[in-house]
């Protein structure tokens, strides 16, 4: 919707929100996003409430859904109130910034214009501590966002982070998130951390020791530099389960911690405990399908139990319905779990097929052929078809993880030197655009 009436674009173009922020995604994204911002949850002393209702009032917005985004931003109004400082507090900027953006769409200037005013007397009455800076609270917030809606831009949110902390040193939540914003990069690699890193690791925990999530990713990263670290392990694991679970609780992170030491029956072991005690709870049969997909797929037992697949598939199968808009990702998922099966492969296989023959986003495209392409490669041993699927990845042209990840792998089989396709895919690489020959 665009407004009829002659409010100043620039002004509004000037103001710090999430309209002005450049935040583009599509669709599927956005259902994606939307509903990651429940799983992280609204229990009362959650320190990120009013960035996640503002998130969400863009992102419904996004969606075309305004009635639902006004109720968002609302709601993130009412968040930051509750902090002490009323409509003086410099949180409320970038809501301001968002209603006066939202108003502008539904063609409601004069509220639009409202709300501007607000915003030139909170900064009349608050202005930052340094001259010509983001205010320390508008910092953190851009920086939560963009932690939040990018993988790839962790190194920006940290940066926004580190300007909010040198204003505001004494906000332990704004540190921690921008040491989480830096060793999450690493979530996907086996990695050596740097000595500085470790010991700001060890700082944060000191400064925050009840963030439960932040334990967990310091037990994986020292679980990746081969620390024996199960046993602490195993008293986290009590901590998380004593507490209302989220994404930010830590536990998915634990049962990733249990994936490094390969103690994969205790990651599936942690999932089961917390559904008995939270048997309603959506993110924890998500969490506890990907567990039971690691056992089965990495521990690769001989036979394969079963009752533990038959497991495995309906805790995927209701994580279908209660993820509708991430049904890809569960389906490929559940095509996995069944090719390890050889009475279930002809299954697996027809599935595949089937999602291939969707109309799909580039990005689930990507993810689709990549796992493709690792499946047929471990579980059928065909490896020429599986690097064909993986040159699909790599040129479809949207930068992505499994993108990434297929250029990464072909390089390898390049560089070994061994496989019939060495030469094909050294041409392919050097003709790729945008992909280092190296």
């Amino acid at each position: 919707m665009v407004s009829s009436a002659a409010q100043s674009p620039s002004r509004l173009e000037s103001l710090q929100c999430h309209f002005t922020w450049n935040l583009e995604a599509n669709k599927s994204k956005l259902m994606h996003l939307r509903d990651e911002l429940v799983d992280i949850g609204t229990d009362e002393g959650n320190v990120w409430l009013g960035h996640i209702y503002n998130l969400q009032g863009f992102i419904h917005y996004h969606l075309g859904f305004m009635e639902e985004a006004r109720d968002f931003f609302s709601r993130a109004t009412e968040t930051f109130h509750q902090l002490g400082d009323a409509d003086e507090a410099p949180c409320l900027l970038v809501n301001y910034g968002n209603l006066a953006w939202l108003h502008h769409h539904l063609g409601e200037d004069t509220e639009s214009q409202a709300y501007l005013s607000k915003l030139d007397t909170l900064m009349e009455q608050s202005p930052p501590p340094i001259q010509d800076e983001l205010h320390p609270e508008v910092c953190a917030e851009k920086a939560w966002t963009l932690m939040t809606f990018y993988k790839d831009k962790k190194l920006q949110a940290a940066d926004y982070f580190q300007r909010a902390v040198r204003m505001k040193p004494d906000m332990a939540p704004w540190q921690t998130s921008r040491l989480l914003a830096l060793v999450t990069r690493f979530k996907y690699e086996n990695t050596d951390q740097d000595a500085d890193m470790l010991e700001e690791m060890r700082m944060a925990r000191e400064q925050d020791p009840d963030n439960r999530y932040l334990a967990a990713v310091d037990l994986l990263l020292r679980a990746k530099r081969g620390e024996q670290v199960q046993d602490e392990a195993h008293e986290l694991e009590e901590k998380i389960l004593m507490n209302p679970v989220s994404s930010y609780s830590g536990i998915k992170t634990l049962m990733r911690v249990y994936r490094e030491l390969e103690c994969y029956d205790e990651a599936v072991d942690l999932a089961e405990k917390a559904l008995k005690k939270h048997p309603d709870v959506r993110y924890l049969k998500r969490c506890a399908a990907l567990c039971y997909r690691w056992r089965i797929i990495f521990f690769r037992e001989i036979p394969l139990n079963e009752d533990m697949i038959s497991r495995a598939v309906s805790l995927h199968e209701e994580v279908f319905f209660l993820y509708p808009h991430s049904s890809l990702k569960k389906e490929i998922e559940v095509a996995d779990i069944l090719a390890r099966s050889h009475r279930d492969q002809k299954r697996a296989e027809q599935m595949y097929q089937e999602m291939m023959e969707r109309d799909l986003e580039p990005a689930d495209k990507q993810m689709l052929y990549n796992c493709y392409a690792k499946n047929i490669f471990y579980d059928r041993g065909e490896s020429q078809r599986s690097i064909r699927y993986h040159m699909k990845v790599a040129e479809i042209p949207h930068p992505s993880f499994f993108q990434q990840n297929s250029i990464n792998l072909l390089k390898k089989i390049r560089d070994r030197g061994r496989h019939r396709m060495c030469r094909e895919i050294r041409e392919f690489l050097e003709n790729l655009p945008g992909s280092e020959s190296e």
